[in-house]
């Protein structure tokens, strides 16, 4: 069993999983078995078919369940898929409250599904207790926080919005993709369903799509196994392997990608051609405080705004190093447009309402060398027309 005593960056290597008992190899064997061999069927094996069990899906669950101080853990085939089938926690007639400026995904499945079978919901901005205590009804089940926030690293305090969920009577759901439990463990924070795209930070190498759910309560595991066994979005054999292996290495890999993106946001504080830099490592961030105390470092992402999509549009072309793409957390930096990716199922309206313009821009930092990097955005941005540029306090 693991040593909880070890630091975290041992603990990724050496669990009950290290190797295995029956050949003594180092890495967790990929068992891509559909279905399991029983010697009769009044004494059933512990594992039949894999949609309900797999032993190799099974270390990754036991391994982030560990990580994130959890009970039980639950491997997905998507990080949509952990969040939805976690919302189907909920019945007809409930209520969720939930942070305004979520990954557009989310945004998509509350809005444009759940509310089709008569769950209701509330956008709220979760930095504020006051309007999340006021949103909550009798109703409500779920209160959802994701911090940082995607695009705009907004911060929730996790530990004042979880005791008044549960004063209330309601479940926290808090999406922890952008810190993972290097960073940040919710459970210990009062949250009740911790949820990740793990194919962003945990994997780490953009080769795998899968999602995470962990639990501290007997009952809500035993719910949440129900739901993933009936829906049946698992995550296969080889890509829990693929994700225990990018686990490994997650320690290392978010401490450099964290501190160049600190020296990255504060060159691009300064630049004239910047308009304003969310980053939750200034101390000037309004969530800042609140940050420092639930998290142990500021991550890797940040967002930067520009003066309109042709500015974005003009940057990007002449960028070399970052990938301009979809999803964050590689090895390799990548830039993404939230208006046209990430949150392009958010009608427009919705998406100014939160600040999400058409001149924002997403960076995920990778392993590059920052210098590399910073020199990289420094030609780029030479191209941007710098007329009728508004320098506004960077936060």
């Amino acid at each position: 069993m693991t040593n909880t005593q070890h630091s975290f960056q041992t603990r990724l290597l050496h669990s009950k999983h290290k190797f295995d008992p029956e050949t003594g190899a180092v890495s967790v064997p990929i068992q891509q078995a559909s279905t399991f061999h029983q010697k009769n069927f009044d004494q059933p094996g512990k594992y039949d078919y894999s949609r309900s069990g797999n032993p190799t899906r099974e270390a990754l669950e036991e391994t982030i369940a560990s990580l994130e101080g959890g009970s039980h853990g639950f491997a997905f085939a998507s990080g949509m898929a952990a969040i939805s089938t976690s919302f189907m926690l909920l019945s007809q007639n409930d209520h969720v409250v939930i942070s305004e400026d979520v990954y557009g995904g989310t945004f998509r499945m509350i809005h444009d599904v759940l509310h089709r079978f008569g769950i209701d919901h509330t956008f709220v901005n979760m930095t504020d207790l006051h309007e999340v205590a006021t949103a909550i009804r009798p109703n409500t089940k779920v209160v959802y926080i994701e911090t940082p926030s995607n695009p705009l690293l907004n911060i929730t305090d996790i530990r004042a919005v979880a005791k008044l969920a549960k004063a209330n009577g309601c479940l926290t759901f808090v999406d922890n993709t952008f810190m993972t439990p290097a960073l940040q463990r919710p459970l210990e924070l009062g949250a009740d369903v911790v949820l990740h795209s793990a194919t962003k930070f945990i994997a780490g190498h953009s080769d795998v799509v899968a999602g995470l759910a962990v639990v501290n309560h007997p009952a809500l595991a035993e719910q949440l196994s129900f739901l993933q066994n009936a829906f049946g979005s698992i995550l296969g054999a080889h890509d829990s392997w693929l994700v225990l292996r990018g686990l490994k290495t997650l320690d290392c890999r978010l401490k450099q990608s964290s501190e160049s993106a600190q020296k990255i946001a504060a060159y691009l504080q300064q630049h004239p051609k910047v308009e304003q830099v969310y980053y939750p490592g200034f101390t000037s961030h309004p969530g800042h405080s609140t940050h420092s105390y639930q998290a142990q470092g500021a991550g890797a992402v940040l967002s930067l705004r520009l003066k309109d999509e042709a500015a974005v549009r003009e940057f990007s072309k002449h960028l070399e190093i970052p990938v301009f793409a979809v999803s964050l957390g590689a090895v390799e930096s990548i830039l993404s447009y939230p208006a046209r990716m990430s949150h392009a199922s958010m009608p427009k309206h919705e998406r100014l309402k939160r600040g999400i313009t058409d001149g924002l821009l997403r960076l995920s930092v990778g392993l590059e060398k920052p210098e590399d990097l910073i020199q990289d955005f420094e030609q780029s941005l030479a191209h941007v027309e710098a007329d009728s540029l508004v320098r506004r306090v960077s936060v």
